[in-house]
């Protein structure tokens, strides 16, 4: 069975951390996602989608995004239901995210908390105070189900020049022979 989904779009609002009776942490946000196609008047539609991530991952979204954040997420689809308060079932569908990406400088970001008022995402906010020397802006958080933080740097995170780049110019010829090729 295939579940997969990937998305690029912006946070509607700031994202909602919580923790459950256990302790785990949650977040959850939505996504405003444009369609591809227009319609008769040229305009596109906006699909909004509701997200959720756990423990480590949920912890960073919550500090390093905000309303308008734009941000590339990959996850799973889970559906589920509940009785409300009326004794009606409430059908959800949500995208269970797994990775995430930050499609954007820190600058703007720290930019859109300045014109909103705030200090950050999260409380004991460490990675939007400049002051601790953290840098994360631009960079790839890539997650593991269970929670693993492994943090990528990006391209785009201020280097000039990137080890091991085929688009260089480099003085050193390198010799490939005919049988060091696949086909």
């Amino acid at each position: 069975m295939i579940n997969n989904v990937t998305l690029i779009g912006r946070l509607t609002r700031d994202p909602e951390f919580s923790q459950t009776g256990n302790g785990v942490s949650l977040v959850r946000f939505s996504l405003a996602v444009e369609r591809n196609y227009t319609n008769a008047q040229g305009e596109r539609s906006t699909d909004f989608i509701n997200c959720v991530a756990w423990r480590g991952l949920a912890e960073t979204i919550s500090k390093l995004t905000v309303k308008g954040s734009l941000v590339g997420i990959t996850g799973r689809i889970q559906t589920g239901s509940y009785q409300n308060n009326e004794g009606r079932t409430v059908y959800t569908t949500d995208v269970v995210v797994d990775n995430f990406q930050i499609l954007e400088p820190k600058s703007v970001t720290d930019q859109r908390r300045q014109d909103a008022g705030q200090s950050g995402g999260y409380s004991n906010n460490q990675y939007a105070n400049p002051a601790s020397g953290n840098n994360f802006g631009g960079n790839n958080f890539n997650h593991a189900q269970n929670g693993q933080n492994n943090v990528n740097n990006s391209p785009f995170s201020g280097a000039t020049s990137f080890p091991n780049n085929p688009f260089e110019k480099n003085d050193d010829i390198t010799d490939i022979s005919d049988d060091d090729l696949p086909f």
